[in-house]
């Protein structure tokens, strides 16, 4: 399962908060597969990757609560937490800029943060993609990863959501450790 996080709703599209959808809608593009059949509070479609069938999610709940889209899910279709790979923005992460890992901390991401909650274990694979960090430390949080992208940081950003769709079918087809090998950096 490919979960790409992000909010619902036209008035968030081009955030920094949305490029996991950004990412989903590469993958769907390249897949000739729409995401968009409703399920569980979230958005899917099945396609082939690397060689191997995958469920494209993204949640229709907003960031803080996608743990409750997945969750079902993955029961439902019986996907075992290690097998749920998670596409969020990293703002401590210069735009553009691509991390894999096998698991770990939700490093203060709301989304992340509710998935851990929902399915017990940190112990997923996720792909975390550069937003960057707001310009001045007094900027509100929020404000920053609820804006878009302008100019140059626009397309450095488009490159970066084929490249992270690139890294999502190579650990698809050559696992997390081969990915991260090439990726991460």
């Amino acid at each position: 399962m490919l979960v790409f996080l992000g909010n619902p709703g036209t008035k968030y599209d081009g955030t920094r908060h949305n490029v996991g959808w950004s990412v989903g809608d590469v993958i769907a593009e390249r897949c000739g597969t729409p995401i968009r059949r409703l399920k569980n509070r979230a958005l899917t479609a099945r396609c082939t990757l690397g060689g191997r069938e995958v469920l494209l999610v993204k949640p229709q709940t907003y960031m803080n609560l996608s743990g409750e889209a997945v969750r079902p899910l993955a029961d439902f279709y019986k996907i075992p937490p290690e097998r749920i790979l998670v596409v969020s923005d990293e703002i401590a992460l210069a735009p553009g800029r691509i991390r894999l890992r096998p698991g770990g901390s939700a490093g203060g991401h709301n989304g992340l943060k509710s998935i851990i909650q929902h399915l017990g274990t940190d112990r997923f694979p996720r792909l975390r993609l550069g937003v960057g960090a707001p310009p001045h430390a007094d900027w509100d949080m929020a404000d920053w990863v609820l804006g878009t992208f302008h100019g140059e940081d626009a397309n450095l950003m488009r490159e970066a959501a084929k490249k992270a769709a690139d890294a999502l079918e190579c650990c698809v087809r050559d696992g997390i450790d081969t990915a991260m090998n090439r990726y991460n950096g």
